[in-house]
């Protein structure tokens, strides 16, 4: 992290190459191979034409997905070695027309594998982009690979993010000959952890943060994980509830909170509020549908998913889901058995016993977990002075509807900066600041039509190959990286950021259905009791 005033004279010196984004050096192996540290190997340095796509297809297991229409760049992929049993790589985009700036995308679950779709959205900003495959090849559930290694656990919990970054950087200054202006991270649940983490331990990496769902907790939220399937499995006790109850559970809790905030669309909006009538829920109810409710034992359940986890001394381990995550609640559900997220963590990361199963699991577990943070992944410094003080900013958001990492521990992290930091809230803001996001699930997507893109990592993905920011609103209004952007470099807070979804909520074409303000915690988006309920414009952060 540069100092700020040093920033300014090299954007204003180096304004001509900013704007024409010209590379000093040739897009080959020889460019970058003398300048990488001996444990670092160029594998690959080539040109990709505007209009084409760059990934590794189907032998990518965490990220086969390719970007498709990039703009003209020389990608690189770098092979690091960091102990006798491990490694990692990582991609560099460099796009032809640079903006002088770099963002390192992150990851999702234990997936190993270079983001690449993430990057080809990161590149059509102009930035230089680089993700690492976190030192492994796998699927996101996928947590074999640690088995009894040490060194991979830490590639994954830390070391192949900033590594990473490090060489990143070195390749960009590399092959541009000019300073990074500006640099960025965007990354959603694993990826905000990954986010986290980076600036707690290394607070000069990044000026601008923006973290979503982060999986920070990790010693205490993946064990959650686990605790959480205890409580529903096996399938024949009478406490289980099955997935295709959910629905039904869903629209009762929608039907009881969603008029909390003074407005009946669909959406809960104030999930903290909502007291769940569980009686209304309940098979022996005057008139229930026997199809769509609960047993006395199944209705025991879903309080326990929706309560603090604390051991039976009262000891605080976690938070619960909120009302309105119910449409997701399988994540961690109705898995056979448990999610890998949970049991995997303990066989693999914690235990390295691959027999440890569901049976096996009791609140222990988390005081171990605390005690030796396999990989050092546990992101739980809430501290940021060093941040700060370093000119950073960070932006931190959470879907209301997620039902995979709970959004009441993004607000435990949230309190516990602002605690740390001297309990000024309106201070903490100020390089600091936290959006939740009514109806949103993990990351992106809504059950409820809910507004849920707004240029978040990975939501461009999922609207298609090519798809960068948000399709036709590509501004700091509606896009939360530039608006991050505009607090970095123009000294402009994010006072909100409008998000939006579609007729068909993955598909563009469809047209505008919904769109309406995030806003930073406290404030919540009211509506006017005026104007259309689906236009931003009838709605304000307050």
């Amino acid at each position: 992290m540069y100092l700020h005033g040093l920033k300014q004279v090299l954007v204003v010196a180096g304004l001509a190459l900013l704007k024409t984004g010209a590379a000093t050096n040739d897009c080959d192996k020889l460019t970058f191979a003398h300048i990488l540290p001996a444990h670092a190997k160029i594998e690959r340095a080539e040109l990709v034409e505007a209009g084409s796509t760059y990934g590794e297809g189907s032998e990518n297991l965490g990220y086969p997905v390719q970007p498709t229409n990039l703009p003209g760049l020389c990608a690189v992929t770098v092979r690091v070695t960091t102990s006798p049993t491990s490694k990692y790589r990582l991609g560099l985009f460099l796009p032809a027309e640079w903006n002088g700036k770099f963002l390192a995308v992150g990851n999702g679950g234990f997936a190993g594998g270079i983001n690449w779709l993430d990057m080809g959205a990161g590149v059509q900003y102009g930035f230089a982009v680089v993700s690492t495959d976190t030192g492994h090849n796998s699927e996101t559930t996928e947590v074999s690979w640690a088995l009894g290694n040490a060194e991979s656990k830490a590639d994954w919990g830390w070391r192949a993010v900033h590594g990473s970054v490090e060489l990143g950087k070195l390749l960009t200054r590399t092959y541009y000959g000019s300073p990074i202006a500006y640099s960025y991270y965007s990354g959603c649940s694993t990826g905000g952890r990954q986010g986290l983490k980076e600036v707690q331990e290394f607070p000069g990496s990044f000026d601008g943060v923006l973290v979503g769902a982060p999986a920070w907790y990790t010693s205490h939220l993946n064990n959650w994980v686990t605790k959480m399937a205890s409580y529903n499995w096996p399938a024949e006790d009478d406490k289980h509830i099955g997935w295709e109850l959910l629905p039904a559970i869903a629209a009762e809790v929608v039907k009881q909170c969603d008029g909390i905030d003074g407005v009946k669309d669909g959406i809960i909006s104030l999930p903290e509020h909502c007291a769940v009538d569980f009686e209304a829920l309940l098979c022996d109810r005057r008139g229930a549908n026997q199809s769509a409710c609960l047993t006395a034992a199944q209705s025991e359940t879903l309080k326990r998913v929706y309560g603090d986890w604390t051991t039976s001394d009262g000891e605080f381990l976690y938070k619960g889901l909120t009302p309105g995550s119910e449409g997701q609640m399988y994540a961690v559900l109705n898995y056979s058995e448990a999610s890998p997220y949970g049991i995997g963590y303990s066989r693999y990361f914690l235990l390295d016993n691959a027999t440890f199963a569901l049976s096996d699991f009791n609140d222990s577990l988390v005081a171990l977990a605390d005690r030796l943070d396999p990989g050092n992944s546990t992101a739980d410094n809430y501290n940021l002075t060093a941040f700060r003080d370093g000119g950073g900013k960070m932006i931190m958001y959470h879907g209301m509807a997620d039902g995979l990492v709970p959004l009441k521990g993004s607000n435990l992290y949230y309190d516990r900066v602002v605690e740390t930091m001297g309990g000024n809230e309106t201070a903490t803001q100020e390089f600091f600041r936290y959006f939740m996001v009514p109806g949103m699930q993990h990351c992106f997507t809504t059950r409820v039509d809910a507004p849920w893109a707004f240029g978040a990592p990975s939501q461009a993905g999922i609207l298609g190959n090519d798809t960068w920011s948000v399709p036709g609103h590509q501004d700091a209004r509606h896009d939360i990286m530039l608006a991050l952007m505009d607090w970095v470099e123009k000294g402009s807070p994010v006072n909100s950021v409008v998000a939006t979804t579609w007729k068909d909520q993955k598909e563009v074409a469809s047209g505008v259905l919904k769109q309406r303000p995030i806003c930073p915690y406290p404030q919540m988006a009211r509506q006017d009791g005026r104007g259309e309920l689906n236009a931003a414009e009838s709605w304000s952060c307050g």
